[in-house]
């Protein structure tokens, strides 16, 4: 299946002009089963995103953070399907930070191979296929290849989590030495490390598997690497579960990273 990525950019971007008009007016804030937020522009991204991808392959199934209860005896068929995040961020929509994106990842064989990362406040998108490359595309910038540090920077450059800093990252932090810690919310802080900003990304806290495969589709792309902790690429699709293990985000592949675990 060839890959048209400035369509799916285009998709990504119709979705971010719809959380926007809701961004820019009061809106309500509602809990899930798990307690984590949703809002109507969650909504609107997800209808958008999978009426879009349905038009592009009908036979492609889609699975979203927003209609994600399908069962694993069938999804477990599944060699190759879109795997899509609304809205990546929600907690940081609702603070009214800017920091929150919209993911949309083609999955083949449990890998993320193509993705796309929009950020509905800037305008800005990361996108790339591995064996490809990557690129970022900003308003009013030509659009750059980008690439991932593949040789650290001293200090350290940290991506961490603005909702989510816990124990093991201070841990983590404490042993790695100097450092500067950029904080960032949803998953830009894997395109942080995908354009070369950040070193390394831990996140030693849960995620699900929507939240990461567009960006982990990027960073790839762009030479740089996403390992769970056993330094294995994070995978897709694999169980039951929809979670992901602790993973690590990384340009410099010569860096022992496990040290600091």
């Amino acid at each position: 299946m060839n890959i048209d990525l400035e369509h799916l950019v285009g998709i990504a971007e119709q979705a971010g002009k719809a959380i926007m008009d809701i961004y820019a007016r009061d809106f309500e804030v509602t809990e899930k089963d798990d307690e984590s937020p949703l809002t109507e522009a969650d909504l609107a991204s997800h209808r958008i995103i999978v009426e879009a991808l349905e038009r592009i392959e009908p036979r492609l199934p889609v699975l979203s953070e927003e209609s994600a209860r399908i069962p694993y005896s069938e999804r477990s068929r599944w060699l190759r399907y879109w795997l899509v995040d609304p809205l990546d961020g929600t907690r940081e929509f609702v603070k009214r930070n800017g920091e929150f994106t919209v993911n949309i990842a083609l999955i083949e064989s449990g890998r993320a191979t193509c993705g796309v990362v929009h950020v509905p406040v800037s305008g800005a998108s990361y996108y790339g296929c591995v064996g490809q490359g990557a690129w970022k595309k900003e308003p009013g910038y030509p659009t750059r290849r980008i690439q991932a540090a593949r040789q650290r920077r001293h200090p350290l450059r940290i991506a961490g989590s603005r909702s989510h800093a816990g124990d093991s990252l201070k841990r983590f932090l404490d042993k790695v030495g100097p450092h500067e810690i950029m904080s960032m919310g949803s998953s830009l802080k894997l395109c942080l490390v995908a354009e070369g900003e950040a070193d390394i990304y831990p996140r030693l806290g849960p995620t699900s598997e929507w939240d990461t495969a567009a960006a982990q589709a990027v960073v790839e792309a762009a030479g740089g690497f996403v390992t769970d902790l056993e330094m294995q690429p994070l995978r897709y699709n694999r169980k039951d579960s929809l979670l992901n293990p602790h993973f690590l985000v990384f340009g410099d592949e010569n860096e022992d990273w496990a040290r600091y675990l």
